[in-house]
């Protein structure tokens, strides 16, 4: 019972901060609460600290030199205030592993929580900061100059932020398992890979890389995008201008979430073959 409580208490205090500062909507503000109490509750403290960590990382860029982003950002399909889609399309993939790993305890449900929570911190990075950039992105894709904020633009400050995000998760894994070194598993033939700096920080950097590409290929071939009707624009999302708008390309199902989730699988999937 002392997990859960620890759980729901801390949940509520970060994403009450997060709500108060407008990085979470209402809805965000509950899936978050949820998700975070589960996590300690199942996996303690080495998961629930690794999913704080992406969390206050990503919304602390969210907010940092927002007004030189604005312009790219009104593209996207969301805004700086996560709502109940993009906590779970981030987290929810996390929060099966971590489960996964209180009824059947194994290394490889860690190691690719790493990957998971690697690639969307290495996904988030490079929009917040990427987003910065001085040199125009390139599709991923094509190879070709892109406009800023368009979905599948990779540029090299992007890719920097990306390792980043990457490295950090695996550097704060290893801490927060050096705590408690019974989340990471005893499996003599794992135990470097999910136990020691070194190896969390491969699989963060690797998992993360390639998550991260992952989204931006998923995002430049098959995520659905519109075009406005008002300003032409090429969008992530239905409306913009206060008008609908108009799809031009992409899977009607395969929205900025659908695409997270599959991406973060994906840098699990790498983060785990790699831990082998």
């Amino acid at each position: 019972m002392q997990y859960w409580i620890i759980g729901l208490a801390g949940s509520v205090l970060i994403a009450g901060a997060a709500y108060r500062k407008r990085s979470l909507s209402g809805s965000g503000f509950v899936a978050a609460v949820l998700l975070g109490t589960l996590m300690y509750a199942a996996g303690s403290l080495a998961w629930f600290g690794t999913l704080i960590a992406f969390f206050i990382s990503s919304s602390l860029l969210s907010k940092w030199k927002s007004k030189q982003k604005a312009a790219a950002e009104r593209g996207y399909a969301k805004s700086d205030r996560r709502d109940a889609g993009q906590v779970l399309a981030n987290g929810g993939l996390g929060l099966a592993l971590c489960l996964g790993a209180a009824f059947v305890p194994h290394p490889a449900w860690w190691a690719a929580f790493i990957g998971v929570m690697a690639t969307v911190t290495a996904d988030t990075w490079a929009t917040e900061i990427g987003g910065l950039s001085r040199t125009a992105p390139r599709s991923i894709v094509s190879g070709r100059p892109v406009p800023p904020g368009t979905s599948g633009g990779v540029s090299p400050l992007g890719l920097a932020a990306s390792a980043a995000g990457g490295l950090f998760i695996g550097a704060v894994a290893w801490a927060l398992a050096a705590l408690q070194p019974e989340q990471a598993g005893d499996a003599s033939a794992w135990a470097f890979s999910v136990r020691s700096a070194i190896g969390l920080c491969i699989l963060g950097l690797v998992g993360g890389l390639a998550g991260s590409l992952a989204d931006s290929w998923l995002g430049a071939v098959v995520q659905v995008m519109y075009r406005c009707r008002v300003c032409g624009k090429e969008i992530e999302k239905n409306r913009h201008c206060d008008a609908a708008a108009v799809r031009i390309r992409g899977l009607a199902f395969m929205t900025n979430d659908t695409v997270n989730a599959l991406s973060s699988a994906f840098g699990g999937a790498v983060a785990l073959l790699l831990s082998l």
